[in-house]
């Protein structure tokens, strides 16, 4: 008996954070892992990943755009980064005549160079942790004021780790002069689309590369033309020897949310609540906007970035919904959860109290997602421009259809009692909530005044700030409460305190991380194991020149036909082909976008854009046997920049090995 228990308790523990290739670490504190890494193969010392005091791996990975990473590859200011992540700037150099999404944007010189207004990018400067700090008194605005004081173009956060348990200081130089070089077309950049989007075997060249401008002496500065390509401290050597299955890797970069501490309470809510009903309310935007810009070329450029941000997080969550009832998460956590309350003493009575104020704001939560999700996802006005019937003569309606469909959704779906006021007489007086969209649409279509769309857009920001009041935090990314946080400040101190032989990492929020494991396939279903790379034969095999997201370049398909790969062509199965994309063991979330994937040597070998479908409940459960991320392969972009952009005057910047 005695036996059992205990493998059940080690069973058990195996699922707390972190097992196998598992866990998102603080750079600063990344000396407690480097053994680890190193006995699974790594052959640099942490001071080479993080220090302060001389130029190591942080100064080549910047926070790009707010929400994504990239990395710089030559003493110029170069950066990789997306091309999803760059998608926006390339969209809003876009026009029907110089269509930089359809075929791609090359600059042939740096007076070519794009600047791109708002488009900043940051470098931690440093980290330290500052809880004594601020449990001596100091306030964090009083933390961040002196650090951003320190130097010109610097800015500072004070972040939570462990809820709080911890915090730390961090610092960045930010950059505003940031241009864009390069982008393939979308037909690589973007290749597969939102069919293939989450998707293994991946085909996807999701790469776009800007460059860094900083003033004469190489400081922050707003654009100029006087600007020049910015000095880095450190810019990433990229190996093009390529790897083998089990070949160790390491991904340094911004990962922004994960959930990993979370009870089954907001487990089950997510997998039978959240996700379902905002999938379900993405599928009717998305087969709107999919049926403009099926009618019309502008409508499809116009719509593009729209429809990519909207079906990123709507095929993640049905991945996320899939692979928490595949793991069987819930009841797994309800275990996990009553082997805390017979370890700790503080256990039980901790789980009732937290579980007693999940039961008090999930319907307010929930209205909150459903709020955000319809009313506030229309827009409150359109410009002069975007009304002209000449320029988008079907937009009117694609338009109208969305204010039908979201007013429609937001009446069937919002809990009642959380409704805004004068939605419910809007939808009253007109006899339903689409004819009263109808008439919404058309005032805030007009142009002029707008007092049924301000009404409800104040009435959904006043509904909105209430339920921020109810929950006492307007930090709500997550199921949370400022109650909540508090009780799990003290869960997660206990967890630790409890298991102090389970190394516990904090919850992914933007801050830079090192995540390492290796290159690995996986055994997607019985009998049927996915490999780690693709190469261009597989592009071949999915081209389509009558599908726009599978109409791959004529000069593709020259290059395959001839075989005329130069440096980048390698021997797979005694056939000469390029590789595209990789699979590794990483443990990544969104923000990891952009990431740069490296081998033992710190060499830059892929850049991270995704994971495998069944990899997104990784933000809550991360299973080491399926859960992948999915990078281009470093000689994948090289061979487009060189071969398909004619842009191989950029990688004389570079330093290749």
């Amino acid at each position: 008996m005695k036996k059992q228990t205990l493998l059940t308790l080690f069973a058990l523990l195996c699922l707390w954070p972190a097992a196998a290739d598992e866990g998102m670490w603080l750079p600063s504190l990344i000396s407690a892992r480097i053994d680890d890494m190193r006995a699974k193969g790594f052959r640099l010392t942490a001071e080479e990943i993080y220090s302060i005091n001389r130029a190591s791996m942080k100064d080549a990975v910047v926070l790009f755009d707010g929400g994504c990473t990239g990395e710089l590859v030559s003493a110029e200011g170069l950066l990789l980064t997306n091309h999803h992540c760059g998608y926006d700037a390339i969209q809003r150099h876009s026009t029907v005549e110089h269509d930089y999404l359809t075929h791609g944007f090359w600059a042939r010189s740096r007076a070519e160079e794009l600047p791109n207004k708002g488009l900043n990018v940051r470098f931690l400067v440093r980290m330290e942790e500052v809880t004594d700090r601020i449990a001596a008194g100091e306030t964090p605005e009083e933390i961040i004021a002196r650090a951003e004081a320190e130097g010109a173009g610097y800015k500072a956060s004070v972040e939570q780790m462990y809820y709080g348990d911890q915090q730390f200081l961090f610092i960045y130089e930010q950059f505003d002069d940031v241009r864009l070089v390069a982008a393939p077309p979308s037909s690589i950049g973007k290749f597969g689309g939102d069919t293939d989007n989450w998707i293994w075997p991946r085909h996807t060249g999701d790469f776009s590369i800007f460059r860094i401008y900083a003033s004469k002496e190489n400081k922050p500065a707003a654009y100029s033309p006087d600007n020049v390509p910015y000095r880095p401290k450190k810019h990433f050597t990229i190996s093009t020897r390529g790897f083998r299955e089990g070949d160790f890797t390491m991904i340094y970069g911004f990962p922004g949310n994960t959930q990993e501490y979370i009870l089954s309470d907001a487990a089950e809510y997510i997998a039978t609540q959240s996700d379902p009903a905002k999938i379900a309310i993405r599928d009717g935007r998305l087969d709107i906007i999919a049926r403009a810009q099926e009618s019309d070329p502008a409508l499809r450029i116009h719509y593009a970035a729209k429809h990519a941000a909207i079906a990123n997080a709507w095929k993640k969550w049905q991945g996320e919904v899939l692979g928490l009832n595949r793991m069987k998460t819930v009841a797994a956590k309800q275990e996990q959860e009553q082997a805390f309350a017979r370890e700790n003493p503080r256990g039980e009575e901790l789980l009732r109290e937290m579980k007693a104020e999940y039961a008090r704001i999930t319907t307010p939560y929930f209205a909150r997602e459903i709020t955000l999700e319809t009313l506030r996802a229309l827009p409150a006005k359109y410009s002069a421009e975007e009304r002209a019937e000449t320029v988008f003569p079907a937009r009117r309606e694609t338009e109208r259809a969305l204010f039908r469909w979201l007013f429609g959704e937001y009446a069937r779906r919002c809990p009642v009692q959380y409704q805004v006021p004068a939605f419910l007489d809007g939808a009253a007086a007109n006899g339903s909530p689409e004819a009263f969209a109808e008439k919404v649409f058309e005032e805030v279509w007009a142009g002029g005044e707008t007092p049924l769309a301000d009404s409800l857009r104040s009435g959904s920001k006043r509904m909105l700030d209430h339920i921020s009041w109810l929950l006492g935090t307007d930090r709500l990314r997550n199921l949370i409460s400022n109650r909540l946080n508090t009780l799990y400040r003290e869960y997660v101190h206990e967890l630790r305190e409890t298991w102090p032989e389970r190394p516990f990492y904090p919850d992914a929020n933007l801050t830079l991380r090192v995540a390492y494991g290796a290159i690995a396939g996986y055994e997607y279903a019985d009998g049927e194991y996915h490999k780690p790379q693709t190469t261009l034969d597989g592009i071949i095999a999915k081209d389509n020149p009558e599908i726009y997201d599978y109409d791959i370049p004529q000069s593709l398909r020259d290059l395959y036909a001839s075989k005329e790969y130069g440096r980048w062509g390698v021997e797979v199965d005694g056939r000469r082909t390029v590789p595209v994309c990789f699979l590794a063991s990483n443990h990544t979330t969104g923000g990891n976008s952009g990431s740069p994937v490296l081998n033992a040597d710190g060499e830059l070998i892929g850049i991270n854009f995704d994971r495998t479908w069944r990899s997104t409940m990784s933000d809550i459960a991360f299973d080491p046997a399926i859960c992948r991320n999915i990078a281009v392969d470093i000689r994948y972009v090289l061979f487009v920049v060189d071969r398909i952009g004619g842009a191989g005057y950029l990688l004389k910047e570079m330093r290749i090995k």
